[in-house]
């Protein structure tokens, strides 16, 4: 088992959260001319936070759930069904540390979406499981919650995460957290004793680096400013929310250098069918919408989630959390 020393030489000062408020607001400076400058102009003006790509279609969709879904009455009506709170343990051993480096556990957990489709008894599941399992890091993938972050479910998160006794515990960001007053759960997470990882390195025991990379799609990912502070020596733990951000990450790497990447934001497809998902976002998400894949070197684990998005329920695609064990 690991112990939680000072910080290491590779890591770099954390961003805090006025840090983030403060880089959305530049953003207004690299607004692009024309039509395009004002299509972005106006997807930031309909998010609450720093979160790109949200669209008017979005934020009518919205505002019309916050209305449909008032008094959480799905979550509750969900709860319900037999099994609707069940959480499936994925257990993987991967072999990318140095020989005689020792083992490292590392849980994770991605996709909770608090709010009026995901029953909070099915979140607590998730993280007593993770709870039972001995780990050394805890790495939670991004998209907390779901419409809105509000005080109630920023407090409720960094509950769950107290569950969990782990010397080592980091998150990242995913886009529906990013649309929203995301300071919140940051500021919460934080005061969990929770490392916020944007774009940025911590050093680990036995050769190992978790590397923390922004949302692809919504946020400002730079995977070599995340790699700046890793030697070579070390075994990058890539954490992003989404699959979307691989390219990068395996862009910035030297090649056949071995690392692990996690993430979730897929849900699996969420409503899938016995032959697959019917719809997954995201062009590398489409290419691997779930589980253990080695692409060019490159061990990818895409977590199917926990929590429900536009609707509560999931089919052939049952909420998971994942506990990677990492050796020689």
């Amino acid at each position: 088992m690991l112990h939680r020393p000072g910080l290491g030489p590779m890591d770099v000062p954390q961003k805090g959260c006025v840090q983030a408020r403060t880089q959305h607001v530049s953003r207004w400076s690299k607004l692009e001319p024309g039509w395009v400058g004002g299509l972005h102009f106006w997807m930031m003006i309909l998010s609450q936070g720093r979160g790109t790509s949200y669209t008017p279609l979005r934020a009518a969709a919205e505002r019309a759930m916050r209305v449909l879904y008032r008094g959480d009455w799905p979550q509750a009506l969900w709860s319900r069904f037999p099994g609707a709170c069940d959480v499936e343990v994925t257990e993987k051993t991967l072999h990318v540390l140095h020989p005689g480096a020792g083992t490292v556990r590392v849980g994770f957990v991605s996709d909770l979406h608090l709010g009026p489709t995901t029953p909070p008894e099915l979140a607590r599941r998730a993280f007593h499981e993770l709870a039972h399992a001995r780990l050394d890091v805890l790495l939670l993938g991004g998209d907390y919650v779901f419409l809105d972050a509000t005080p109630a479910k920023a407090a409720l998160l960094a509950e769950l995460t107290t569950l969990v006794d782990a010397p080592y515990k980091f998150f990242v960001l995913g886009n529906h957290d990013l649309w929203t007053h995301h300071g919140l759960l940051e500021d919460a997470l934080s005061r969990a004793g929770v490392t916020y990882v944007e774009n940025a390195s911590r050093s680990l025991p036995h050769g190992l680096a978790l590397v923390g990379l922004d949302d692809p799609w919504t946020g400002a990912l730079d995977a070599e400013r995340a790699l700046a502070n890793v030697p070579d020596s070390a075994v990058p733990l890539f954490l992003c929310h989404s699959p979307d951000g691989l390219p990068a990450a395996t862009a910035a790497l030297s090649p056949m250098r071995r690392a692990v990447y996690v993430c979730g934001h897929t849900h699996g497809g969420h409503v899938s069918s016995p032959f697959g998902p019917l719809v997954v976002p995201g062009r590398v998400g489409k290419q691997y919408p779930s589980g253990l894949h080695d692409v060019d070197g490159v061990l990818l684990y895409v977590s199917r989630g926990v929590g429900g998005i536009e609707v509560p329920f999931r089919t052939f695609a049952k909420p998971e959390v994942v506990i990677l064990t990492l050796t020689a």
